[in-house]
């Protein structure tokens, strides 16, 4: 897959204990993108941060927390991206998400694996 030029970002931000039907949510997200034939997914978990609740959610020795912050992070065309929202409605009862539009200067995907 080639994707280059205008494109969309969807950010959603979650904690690492958020679950869907006992799996990880943010698992669960990345399952269904890779379903609807998205470009691609990642996940990304932070060190630090905060959300709605103020509690702080740190890595730090003497405050471990088992609930950090994760983002998960697509990109694709606009269309293909808003197509997706209506999954995060079910999926996502508290959490974050944004959607930016974004220029891609180079996305080369290698080909599937059977």
């Amino acid at each position: 897959m080639r994707l280059e030029g205008e494109a969309r970002r969807l950010s959603i931000f979650i904690g690492e204990s958020d679950r869907h039907a006992h799996h990880s949510l943010a698992t669960e997200i990345v399952h269904r993108a890779q379903q609807a034939g998205l470009a691609g997914a990642t996940v990304v978990r932070g060190v630090e941060g905060f959300g709605s609740s103020n509690a702080l959610h740190t890595t730090r020795i003497l405050s471990l927390s088992n609930d950090l912050p994760l983002i998960v992070l697509i990109v694709d065309e606009a269309e293909r991206i808003d197509a997706f929202l209506p999954q995060l409605d079910e999926l996502i009862t508290e959490g974050l998400v944004i959607i930016d539009d974004v220029h891609v200067v180079k996305y080369v995907g290698r080909p599937a694996q059977p």
